[in-house]
């Protein structure tokens, strides 16, 4: 069973409170990337700032834009799990954490990745019986 920990980019760009949405929409538009995790001082994952955040609201920094309530999983959460996670609640993506620290991050581009490239997909997503 696949789980986050195998799937998930390591490389997680973050924001901070004080972001300006400038530097925003250029970190996401440069990286392709739709959202990032919003971290405080100490690290600590505070929020999600998104392209649809940008879109929707008004402020002249991320601190003032973002989403605050971020829902995460942990490293061994199975992918099935979080497919299911991101399509109930229709998000893009979730912070991978080991207890308090930010260690990656899934989003749909990572699971449909799994999916293309392997022999089993049904592993990856589940069947309908699951």
């Amino acid at each position: 069973m696949l789980t986050a920990r195998d799937i998930m980019s390591t490389a997680v760009l973050t924001v901070t409170v004080q972001t300006s949405v400038f530097d925003l929409a250029q970190l996401l538009s440069l990286r392709h990337i739709s959202g990032a995790p919003v971290v405080s001082d100490d690290g600590a994952v505070i929020g999600v700032a998104t392209r649809a955040d940008l879109l929707s609201k008004t402020g002249a920094t991320v601190g003032e834009i973002m989403t605050g309530k971020v829902t995460s999983v942990a490293e061994d959460t199975p992918v099935q799990e979080i497919a299911r996670l991101l399509g109930r609640l229709k998000i893009n993506r979730v912070p991978v954490m080991r207890g308090e620290s930010l260690v990656g991050i899934v989003s749909q581009g990572d699971i449909v990745r799994a999916i293309a490239y392997t022999d089993h997909p049904e592993l990856v997503i589940g069947t309908q019986e699951d």
